[in-house]
């Protein structure tokens, strides 16, 4: 046990590191550690870090070389660097070498072996470096401390299999590997019992939930059953890829009352040609379809996705058909990237022959459009009532509350601090490109259809 020693953690990247970091929390907390504030205030500092884009390594690089000073101000300060990139053998070896004030270099497996790693560099005085993939892994009854508490993350499936050209993930992740059926819906049982309202099933791949398992489980026989579960009143679920999500997923979101009417579905490109470079298995006749099945079966709802410019060999006349697409399908939001070569993916052998003032004016153009186009959707909703689950007090203005509607978008309204976890009904006044303002029309029991007051 350490008792008085604390603890700080800096995470970066997706909803699947901010689970990892519930994790390590609990993990943590369960040997005696208290969470520090502030790193200043922290015997102990973990970075979770991610590997999806360069700019999020050069982040982590540049806060590394930062941190050898607070390694020195205090004795027995111990530094650990995890998650993706560090999962990466030559990004471990990089850190390893240029940053000699790292103590603990582990990866997304070992997790779960953080409390040996860090005996071992306390005994060792040497830095530790544990990034092996390993099956079996004991992921099951580990000690969770969730940010929330009504809001919980919960994964299903860890890795990939679809192996896109440009993506890292299915080599700092792994293969696909599904938690049981049991195992989710007890999880879950759990957490309604607790008086968690809303739950976010997480997977890099989360369509592809039950492949590797016996009984012919899947996510939507999965949202099912936890449509059942007593005190849950939200479900959403989160990575979707268009090769592996289908009809019956889209009946789930459809016709399950607890599962929210939000769709994130990455199309990443336009192009069929620059989808088959990408593999992503698809070609944008397919995902049209899928689009008209959504909108055919789930009624308001808001379809968000990713767009990557830039790709290696991307024409002008390419970049236009993902322009095309934008137009005809509407996005409620996109999350827009430039192409940012990853060491050890096909993609990353490929000439980056676009200049970067073209990706420059690409990106653009594209994030100019979308803002558009959110925004004429956004203000459908004015003076119309929608629910929200209350979140608590607003960033941007304390005397404001915010939440998230069913479609998952942000809303902000005047209301007591008392209303955080609860389901609330609000007036749209005012429709921004990134958020709605409202006024509060609480009332319980009113049902709602697609997040209007029927």
């Amino acid at each position: 046990m350490q008792s008085g020693k604390r603890y700080h953690i800096v995470t970066f990247g997706c909803q699947m590191n901010e689970s990892d970091t519930e994790v390590l929390d609990g993990i943590l907390e369960s040997l005696g550690y208290e969470p520090a504030v502030t790193k200043e205030e922290a015997d102990l500092l973990v970075l979770v870090t991610c590997a999806v884009r360069k700019k999020a390594e050069d982040k982590v690089a540049a806060f590394l070389g930062r941190l050898r000073r607070w390694k020195e101000e205090k004795r027995g300060r111990i530094l650990a660097v995890g998650g993706c990139m560090s999962q990466q053998e030559e990004m471990a070896s990089y850190i390893k070498k240029n940053f000699r004030h790292v103590d603990i270099i582990f990866g997304t497996d070992s997790l779960y072996r953080f409390p040996q790693l860090m005996e071992e560099t306390m005994e060792s005085r040497k830095t530790v470096v544990d990034i092996d993939i390993q099956e079996g892994v004991k992921r099951e009854g580990q000690p969770v401390n969730r940010k929330s508490s009504f809001h919980a993350w919960v994964p299903i499936i860890y890795g990939c299999n679809n192996f896109c050209s440009y993506c890292i993930v299915p080599y700092v992740r792994g293969r696909e590997k599904s938690r049981t059926f049991e195992d989710v819906v007890e999880e879950v049982k759990a957490l309604g019992n607790k008086g968690y309202r809303e739950v976010t099933l997480l997977g890099q791949n989360v369509d592809a939930y039950g492949k590797d398992l016996p009984d012919n489980v899947n996510l939507a026989s999965l949202m099912e059953e936890l449509n059942r579960v007593e005190g849950i009143q939200r479900l959403r679920f989160l990575t979707s890829h268009p090769r592996d999500f289908n009809e019956n997923i889209i009946k789930a979101v459809s016709g399950l009352s607890k599962v929210c009417e939000h769709v994130h579905l990455p199309l990443q490109a336009g192009s069929n040609r620059i989808l088959k470079k990408m593999n992503r298995g698809y070609t944008r006749q397919h995902y049209l379809g899928l689009i008209d099945l959504i909108r055919n079966y789930v009624e308001g709802v808001a379809i968000t996705t990713d767009i990557i410019v830039g790709y290696p060999g991307e024409t002008k006349e390419e970049f236009e058909e993902t322009m095309e697409l934008v137009e005809r399908i509407r996005f409620d939001a996109a999350y827009t990237f430039v192409y940012s070569p990853r060491q050890g993916t096909p993609a990353a052998r490929e000439k980056d022959n676009i200049p970067k003032e073209v990706k420059k004016e690409r990106i653009q153009k594209l994030i100019e459009r979308q803002k558009e186009i959110g925004l004429e959707i956004n203000r459908q909703l004015e003076g119309q009532l929608v629910e929200v689950l209350v979140e608590g007090i607003s960033r941007e203005n304390s005397s404001m509350l915010t939440g998230r509607t069913r479609t998952n978008k942000l809303a902000h309204f005047p209301g007591s601090p008392g209303l955080e976890g609860e389901a609330a009904h609000i007036r749209i006044k005012e429709a921004k490109t990134w958020h709605l303002q409202g006024e509060l029309e609480y009332t319980k029991g009113q049902k709602l259809k697609a997040g209007v007051l029927e």
